[in-house]
């Protein structure tokens, strides 16, 4: 595939097949390592090795460049839109140690307005809660540690770091809906004011482990390991809650294993670790559930992306798969 080409994929069912519906010539100068659409699907962010990161409006298969952004001293590896009801933000992590918070000024001029440079080593994922669990960015690092950065308002943020996360690095990060799996999510009742402050994190100890913020003590803490993978853990992917009483994250490895965990009653810990969904030819870099929760992307370093959807007998089938390599 072309390194500062972007797709768009539209998966047909029917035909089994993913389908490239749109490109957009990015025009950066390296590899791309992350590509972003906004909640309303009118912007796309784009972040790559020569250090920079571009936004694009997108109008149907029509895309144009708004803005590049410079700031980062090395590559850019993670992009995470902050939800609009916040504010139209965008954060960036990179090889450089920092989190640059990025905002859309008067006139359409971008410009960072927060940095945050408190890690030793490179910070290789982002991303911002739910907006019912708050205004927080959580960050993970090759220094093992992660932060979670808890906006305050007038651009202030407040730290909290978890030392040690995984000893040798974190790799992915994915937050946990707001609303534990199986609330009836009715304002008017008790269950909607129940808050899931939890995410998963996955690093080079072949771990994937959640963490709960722990409201007395005001600290995050570590609920539950989740040992099955034998290598490095690429990414993490918690599923949206969409009225199942099941709580569903996808894993994937270095050795190209891709393991789904569930949970019926995320106090009790109890995660069912039984079932691999795939083992693929080579390393699995990303996963990424559809809206509904029902369907899981899967791209890896065999530049393929495949589509899974779990049958009514409990087996994973590929519903589709898209070879990148092959797209002119």
């Amino acid at each position: 595939s072309t390194q500062s080409t972007g797709y768009f994929i539209q998966s047909n069912l029917s035909c089994k097949m993913a389908t490239v519906i749109g490109k957009v010539e990015t025009q950066h100068e390296n590899m791309i390592h992350d590509a972003q659409m906004d909640i309303y699907g009118h912007r796309l962010a784009t972040c790559s090795s020569d250090r920079s990161v571009r936004i694009f409006e997108v109008d149907k298969n029509q895309h144009k460049l708004i803005a590049t952004l410079t700031g980062h001293e090395g590559p850019v590896w993670q992009l995470s839109w902050m939800h609009p009801m916040y504010g139209n933000a965008l954060a960036s992590c990179s090889y450089d140690k920092k989190v640059i918070l990025w905002r859309e000024k008067e006139g359409g001029q971008w410009g960072r307005f927060y940095t945050y440079d408190k890690h030793s080593s490179s910070v290789n994922s982002i991303q911002w809660a739910p907006p019912d669990t708050g205004l927080y960015l959580a960050c993970g690092s090759s220094d093992g540690n992660i932060s979670i950065l808890q906006g305050s308002g007038d651009d202030k943020f407040t730290p909290m770091m978890i030392s040690n996360a995984h000893t040798t690095g974190v790799n992915a990060i994915s937050w946990a809906p707001s609303h534990p799996s199986g609330t009836t999510l009715d304002p008017s009742t008790k269950d909607y004011d129940v808050i899931n402050k939890r995410f998963a994190s996955g690093g080079g100890d072949n771990l994937v482990k959640i963490w709960k913020f722990n409201e007395e003590k005001n600290v995050w803490e570590k609920e539950v390991e989740l040992k099955g993978h034998t290598n490095w853990v690429r990414d993490v992917a918690w599923a949206p809650d969409t009225g199942f009483t099941t709580s569903t994250i996808a894993s994937s490895c270095q050795d190209g294993k891709v393991i789904i965990w569930q949970c019926k009653d995320l106090d009790s810990g109890a995660w069912d670790s039984k079932r691999t969904m795939h083992t693929f030819d080579d390393v699995v870099w990303h996963l990424s559930w559809s809206v509904m929760g029902d369907i899981l992307a899967v791209s890896g370093g065999d530049n393929k992306v495949t589509l899974w959807k779990e049958s009514h007998k409990g087996a994973w089938i590929c519903i589709s798969k898209q070879d990148t390599n092959k797209s002119s």
